[in-house]
């Protein structure tokens, strides 16, 4: 069984997943980013490649690519990031990337790497099922999960497919529409989850816009496995520049407020919107 089937099957409460973009601003930052949010509780911790034209990205993540990027942030880097992170965590982690970085390097050898370095699933944003072939056969013989997207319009005759090829959870993205920090969710997102878990047997993950401890308990309580953060996580990590100290705390504090919402009652997390520009 992998990490992630494991962290879903001992799960007694919707998981929280956090994203940051690897590298930002730099590789020893970007450590210190990971292992306050972990530190804050998340359960899994989704790993973002930097890339010059990301997809399906907002200004938020758009911005941390650039600065990763300008830090020297390489492929062959975002490998040993990941690797000093399972040096010190046991936490899943998930690789979100385009498929330019890995057709760079190959399917095979990108998925080796990446499963040395110590990830446990590859989310490859722009590769949909139907050409997915080759890159599934290589995350399969390395032991990687696929985790695939479900778009708001997706349609239902379609689902069967992507769940049929998908492993370790499905990500349903919340709106239509880019990343970022939102303040209210799509209301007809408990029909969606309830949609999208009749024709999958795997726990489904709900992303984009989430941002605040009530958007979380509002997906927890129309039924989703577990709630993704990403836009609110990145920004704080822009906000802090150069203080590490008080980025970690200010992630520590977001993200230990974002889980309470999934494991008892509301508490103040700060507000992400207090954190620059959306």
């Amino acid at each position: 069984m992998s990490r992630i089937a494991e962290v879903f099957a001992g799960a007694k409460r919707p998981l929280l997943v956090a994203y940051l973009v690897g590298g930002d601003p730099d590789p020893e930052t970007s450590l210190a980013a990971a292992m306050a949010i972990v530190e804050g509780g998340a359960d899994i911790l989704e790993i973002g490649i930097p890339f010059t034209d990301p997809i399906a990205d907002g200004p938020v993540i758009q911005e941390a690519n650039v600065r990763a990027l300008a830090g020297g942030m390489t492929t062959e880097r975002l490998f040993a990031l990941v690797r000093a992170i399972r040096e010190r965590v046991q936490v899943p982690i998930v690789l979100m990337t385009s498929y330019n970085p890995v057709y760079v390097r190959g399917d095979a050898r990108f998925c080796r790497e990446a499963r040395d370095a110590g990830a446990d699933a590859v989310l490859v944003t722009d590769l949909p099922p139907e050409e997915s072939g080759p890159f599934d056969a290589a995350a399969r013989e390395h032991g990687l999960d696929r985790i695939f997207l479900v778009a708001p319009n997706t349609p239902p005759e379609r689902l069967p497919l992507i769940a049929g090829l998908a492993s370790g959870f499905l990500y349903l993205v919340s709106v239509q529409g880019v990343t970022g920090v939102r303040e209210s969710l799509d209301p007809a997102i408990a029909r969606r989850i309830a949609q999208v878990q009749s024709a999958a047997s795997l726990p489904v993950a709900v992303g984009f816009g989430i941002s605040r401890p009530e958007h979380v308990r509002e997906i927890a309580d129309a039924g989703a496995d577990a709630a993704i953060v990403g836009s609110a996580v990145v920004r704080i990590i822009g906000a802090h520049g150069g203080d590490v100290a008080a980025m970690q705390a200010a992630l520590r504090a977001y993200v230990a407020g974002m889980r309470s919402a999934v494991g008892g009652a509301l508490s103040g997390a700060p507000d992400p919107l207090s954190y620059g520009r959306s």
